[in-house]
Formats: C-alpha cells, structure tokens, sequence
C-alpha cells in the first residue's frame, strides 16, 4: 500500500469518531456568519444535517429550525445542544412528504436558507423498498423545493451522491431526478437552488467502517464484496464545511457542485489500514468475499459524460457543467405518480429511468 493511500485513509479514519487510538488533530472550526438568515435543515439529526447544524450554533443566525423523522436520533441532537445557544433553535418531529405539516412550518417561520438532508441513502435496503426511495427522495424534494419557490426562500442548497452520477440504482436514480428537478426549478422560480454531490462520508450511520470494526474487534471474518471496490470518501466535517461555504456564494453562475476528495480508496486498503492499527495483519485475518449488493457498482464517477469540471475561488470545489447540447426538462411526475407499493424492482427502475 502507498504511503500516501495509508496516510488519506489515517486522516478519514481519525475524523470519524470511531477510533480512539488514532490521533486526532484539533480541527480548526471556522464560524460561519448567517445572521440575517432563518434556516431550515431537514435530515437534521442525521450524520451530515446533525454536522451542519452543529456547525451553524457556533456561529450567527436569526432562528435554526431542525426537522427530522427519527424521534430517538432527534431527542439525541436536543441533548447534544442542550449546552449551546439554543434560544433560537426549533426542533420538529417531521416527515418531508407531510406537505400540509411542512407547509405549516415555512408559513409560521419563514425560512430564507434551507439545507435538504433528509434522504434514504442505504442502497441495497432502497433496492429492496424502491416505492419508499421514491416516494420519501423524490416525492419528499419535490414537496420541500415547490415550498421553497412558494415562499420565496432566497436558497435551498440540495446533498446529492456520486450515486447519482450515471446512476444504476434506485437510490442513484432518486437522487439524480431531485438533480434534474433543481435544475429545471432555476430556470423558472427566484429561489437559487443548488446541488451539492460527494462520496460517502467515512463512518456515517450505514457505512462500511463501523461494520469493518465490530468484524476485527468481534474476531469475526472480515467480509468484503470484492478485492477491487472502490469508493470515494470525505469527512462530514470537509463536506459539511464545503456546503455552508457554498450556501453564502452570491450569484453562482452554476448549481451543481461537487468537491475535491481525491482518488477513490479501495476498500481491502482500508481494511488493511484498520488491521494494521489493530496490530494485525491481512493475512493472519480471514477475508470473506462476496458478491456486488443489490444496486451497488464496482466503481462510482463524479462526472456524467455530458459534464465537466470548473475549478472555483473555494479550495477543493469545483463546478460541474453540463455540455450545452444537454437541455434542462421538467420531470414527468405523471408517470411517477403512478407507481405503487405493489410494483416490483424492474418495473420502478423502468419508470425511473424514463425520467432520467
């Protein structure tokens, strides 16, 4: 393994709160000033919403309001900030596509900013619940960025997925149909709505690194899908630090973003990383191989064929452009709508992929 490879992956590993025995730089906070703004985040008590949210009580803001749907992951983000500044926060019990209960929200506060988190993320489990994918990451997008536009929210900043770049899954194609709504939605409200889209954040609920660890502690067979897997990998403090940066650029020319998060990291590398620091090795440790999950690919891409990178003023983000032959449209939410618990995979996916 490179030394550069370990030492990457030594840095993700250290930010992800999973691992005492890795040294942990202080990180530098940087105070964000939101001042004159009444922010919204949904997915609030999720890894990347309970990371935004943390970050913006450190800073300036008008009124924080934090929905989430999971009762538990909520009261524990109430309890995390229960020794901050939360004169001006609220917190609700809320599901996006509750669209009467949200429109109340943005009647009784107002937002100017919101931050779109909440999504069903976990691919395989999306692959076996497609109809739920549809109706909570499309539906859901659907519902909060038309409240936006109705309420003349200034900007509603979006967390997509390299998933959803050439996507082959449901949860890829969700998330891309919310891309290509957005999109459309610029071309005709006020509201600046802008995409941001990353890898996988480094030991968030549902990833690979806290399963990783409870196989090497637990003595269990490490279980791999393939020897030659590869993901792209960001801190939730690199990303969500990005994304408040990109929510306070003033007329952006472009909405979609992504960032810099160097080569994709193989998997079998991090699992040699973690053995290492266990004092073990690779080969002294059964490795179990596999097959691809349900709607996984081998490799993720940042870029589409039909776009391409434009560096910006901000460290380690970029523009993504899209050719000038490749047109905005609307989303057929007619044909959408049509679709039923009852349908099966195939079905949906077809559906989906008309929309694309």
């Amino acid at each position: 393994m490179e030394i550069s490879t370990s030492k990457i992956i030594d840095e993700l590993l250290s930010d992800s709160g999973l691992f005492s025995f890795i040294k942990k730089d202080k990180i530098k906070e940087e105070i964000f000033n939101f001042s004159e703004e009444t922010i919204l985040v949904t997915g609030a008590a999720g890894t990347i919403g309970s990371e935004l949210t943390k970050k913006l009580v450190k800073g300036t803001f008008k009124k924080l309001i934090l929905i989430d749907f999971a009762e538990s992951p909520l009261y524990n983000l109430i309890k995390d900030l229960e020794f901050e500044n939360t004169n001006n926060l609220v917190y609700q019990l809320l599901d996006i596509t509750d669209e009467l209960a949200l429109k109340n929200t943005f009647n009784t506060y107002k937002p100017t900013i919101v931050f779109h988190t909440a999504a069903y993320k976990h691919v395989p489990l999306m692959e076996q619940n497609p109809y739920k994918a549809v109706n909570n990451n499309i539906f859901g997008t659907q519902i909060l960025a038309d409240l936006s536009s109705e309420f003349l929210v200034d900007r509603f900043i979006f967390i997509s997925t390299d998933k959803a770049v050439n996507p082959i899954s449901v949860m890829g194609m969700s998330k891309r149909i919310s891309e290509v709504y957005l999109n459309y939605l610029n071309t005709i409200s006020k509201t600046t709505f802008i995409n941001t889209r990353f890898g996988n954040i480094i030991g968030s609920n549902g990833s690979v690194l806290p399963l990783l660890k409870k196989q090497i502690e637990s003595e269990l067979p490490i279980t791999l899908t393939s020897k030659h897997i590869s993901r792209y990998f960001i801190s939730k403090h690199k990303a969500c630090e990005l994304i408040l940066k990109i929510a306070q650029i003033e007329n952006t020319e472009n909405n979609t973003f992504t960032f810099n998060m160097g080569k994709p990291i193989k998997i079998s590398d991090i699992v040699e990383r973690l053995l290492y620091n266990y004092s073990k090795t690779i080969d002294s440790t059964p490795i179990k191989i596999t097959e691809l999950r349900l709607g996984e690919k081998l490799h993720e891409d940042i870029l589409s064929n039909s776009e391409y990178l434009i560096p910006t003023k901000l460290h380690d983000v970029f523009m993504v452009k899209t050719k000038t032959d490749h047109r905005v449209k609307p989303i057929d939410f007619k044909s959408l709508k049509t679709i039923t618990a009852n349908d099966s995979l195939e079905e949906i996916k077809s559906i989906l992929l008309e929309c694309l």
